[in-house]
């Protein structure tokens, strides 16, 4: 069994729904960044990041969103949560490497600004952008990226989940989501689905 840590309202809704969908035995324990949990001593054996998520496995600890969701269709792939083909795998990780590396960055200047500038201004600045930074990114996956009906066509993937919670900030980042009609179709589909509904309640959310 897989020990899962997260913390509500962060990137680890969407492994946590793709453990779900895998059919994956785990136990969730939750992480109170209210409490500075993250920085814990118990917790920093874990991961010495200090962040969400990670995955306690029989091989070690995974951490990254992007690993965690490939390592889940991998070991589970009855569950079709990923292509099997090389190039569409590669195609998969891309896309999820994305929202990690850029989507998720320019949503964190938002609140987190004090890990690039210690100046007051310079944060403050950073959270101006955020609403046009942010649906930059939103609007290139919206054009170019999202085939349809899911991220990479007509198979669900690891890709859904992901883009569904960050999806879920889009306001509170002060995006104008009527301009984004296809993640708003994306995140309201998924927002359907079983599976997404038990993991958003197993969080609290």
């Amino acid at each position: 069994m897989f020990t899962f840590f997260y913390t509500p309202n962060t990137c680890a809704l969407a492994s946590h729904i793709a453990l779900i969908d895998a059919g994956a035995a785990f136990k969730a324990t939750r992480i109170d960044f209210a409490a500075n949990e993250q920085q814990s001593p118990d917790y920093l054996r874990v991961n010495p990041k200090g962040r969400v998520p990670a995955l306690v496995t029989d091989k070690g600890v995974l951490t990254e969103t992007p690993a965690i969701l490939a390592f889940i269709a991998q070991s589970f792939p009855a569950a079709v949560l990923a292509p099997t083909d090389p190039f569409a795998f590669a195609q998969a990780q891309a896309f999820n490497s994305y929202l990690c590396s850029t989507v998720h960055v320019a949503h964190a200047h938002r609140m987190r600004g004090y890990r690039w500038a210690d100046d007051a201004a310079a944060i403050e600045a950073m959270k101006r952008k955020v609403p046009e930074s942010v649906f930059g990114c939103f609007d290139l996956i919206e054009r170019t990226m999202l085939k349809g009906p899911w991220v990479l066509g007509d198979q669900y993937s690891i890709c859904d989940p992901y883009l569904y919670t960050l999806a879920r900030w889009l306001e509170a980042d002060g995006v104008d989501v009527t301009r984004l009609p296809r993640i708003m179709d994306h995140r309201n589909r998924m927002a359907a689905r079983p599976n997404v509904r038990q993991a958003v309640q197993e969080q609290g959310g």
